[in-house]
């Protein structure tokens, strides 16, 4: 009897503490402890119980339960309503009869930060690659009320449930590991609107913006087939929608304020269809989270000598055109000053100019300045052509900073550009050069390494590389 219970006991153990854990609750990773809720929202919280059974979830900052009943495959859903931003930290207890618990949740402001590899490099940089002013700022980093939630990398064919990953409060020990455009964008929320920040990165370095993309939204780009199994899958982070259905998935409903995105160099020599498809990328974003026209912040993609295929002016100008979806906004970042780097150190300048707009047309800062120049109007007069600038509120002008204007080129009907001379007065540009006798056309910065000369007064925000042809 002594043998057979030594065989047997282990065994029933087991079978005893696997149908228990099969009865618990069980909560999709991007729930858990140190989580940030949307303020003032009907959230949404889901997870798997015991088939066709009772679930009631009850918040501490309110002391109500909300209930909902699994379906056959144990799968429930439902909202609770949730209060102002607060640093109190709150408990929110999901059951089905035996409680799970999850602790130290704030309520506040949410955002999903994605992208490739810009958006993945962390604050302790690449290897020889650092953020400038990283250490410094990974050093004063501990703040209670930032939060990380940073999804594992995985590319698949089928939409997945769950995903790897935790939440994460700032620190010396964890910001290190932040994605470095997200940290800045929101530690600049969190200073401005004195709330608690969440972030939800999931990003993958050299990443095409197919494979964010749903099924949906590629139905009508037939050059971007969609692969039907594992094996079909030719690039893990590249192939469509397979970022999508392994780390977008499984976070699309949670509550968020708004999204932000620095992606765009793997996709440089396709700039027409880039378009389309951020439209749609954008669009197949908001249907998933049934939030309205939720906020889009992106980064344009920096200056840098890619060495072959297209002029990246003409993906910078794709971006640029990305305004047109309701809802957006662009940071320019023609100054990164990295142009024998693809990913520039300052990434604080990223962050920070995405939230510039987001504080700006998200948060009802409407006297911020926000926005780089845009051109307003271009006029010739003889062989000089003038260049206005609409400085979208700002009324202190344009500068260079004391620096001579050499990034400006004028073609003719020839279609040949030649390098011209520049002279800034107020918002305006005056533009000529002595080998062209009737300009037709002109660029600015409208190359793969040329930085911006041109900034405004106030904010200090680059204007970006364009062109007035279509050639």
């Amino acid at each position: 009897m002594k043998k057979i219970a030594q065989v047997f006991l282990p065994l029933l153990l087991v079978t005893f503490f696997t149908f228990s854990a099969g009865a618990e609750i069980k909560l999709p990773a991007i729930f858990g402890d140190n989580m940030v809720l949307q303020q003032q929202s009907q959230v949404a919280v889901w997870g798997w119980a015991k088939a066709n059974s009772s679930v009631t979830v009850t918040c501490s900052w309110n002391r109500k339960s909300y209930s909902a009943k699994s379906d056959g495959n144990g799968y429930w859903k439902l909202k609770v309503h949730t209060p102002e931003a607060s640093y109190t930290p709150y408990t929110l207890t999901v059951s089905d009869g035996k409680p799970v618990s999850l602790k130290n949740v704030l309520i506040g402001e949410v955002w999903l930060c994605s992208g490739q590899s810009n958006m993945e490099m962390p604050m302790k940089g690449f290897y020889l690659q650092p953020i400038e002013g990283g250490p410094e700022a990974i050093a004063h980093s501990y703040n209670f009320g930032i939060r990380c939630f940073t999804v594992q990398k995985t590319s698949k064919a089928a939409p997945q449930d769950d995903c790897s990953g935790t939440w994460e409060v700032a620190s010396a020990q964890t910001v290190p590991n932040f994605t470095a455009t997200g940290y800045f964008f929101g530690r600049m929320l969190n200073q401005s609107l004195n709330v608690p920040v969440g972030l939800i990165h999931t990003s993958w370095g050299g990443s095409r913006i197919e494979a964010w993309m749903t099924p949906e939204s590629l139905k009508d780009i037939p050059e971007k087939p969609i692969p039907a199994s594992e094996a079909d899958i030719k690039i893990q982070n590249g192939s469509p929608t397979v970022l999508y259905n392994g780390m977008l998935k499984p976070v699309a409903g949670y509550g968020i304020r708004g999204a932000i995105w620095y992606q765009g160099e793997s996709n440089k020599d396709e700039p027409e269809l880039y378009v389309k498809m951020f439209d749609k990328m954008v669009s197949g974003w908001r249907e998933l989270w049934n939030l309205g026209e939720f906020p889009f912040y992106y980064c344009q993609i920096a200056p840098y000598r890619y060495g072959g295929g297209a002029n990246s002016g003409y993906i910078r100008e794709a971006q640029a055109k990305g305004m047109l979806t309701p809802n957006t906004g662009m940071a320019v970042l023609m100054d990164a000053d990295s142009p024998g780097c693809i990913h520039p150190p300052k990434k604080k300048d990223a962050g920070e100019r995405m939230a510039l707009w987001a504080l700006a047309k998200t948060y009802g800062m409407g006297k911020m300045h926000y926005r780089s120049p845009e051109v307003q109007s271009v006029d010739i007069e003889g062989r000089v052509v003038i260049v206005s600038f609409d400085l979208f509120g700002s009324s202190s002008g344009l500068t260079s900073n004391g620096r001579e204007l050499l990034n400006f080129k004028l073609a003719g009907k020839n279609k040949r550009f030649y390098e011209a001379k520049a002279a800034l007065s107020g918002n305006r540009v005056f533009v000529f050069s002595p080998h062209v006798a009737e300009p037709v056309a002109v660029r600015y910065c409208f190359d793969d390494t040329s930085a911006s000369e041109l900034y405004t007064v106030e904010g200090n925000l680059p204007v970006s590389s364009f062109r007035t042809d279509n050639w």
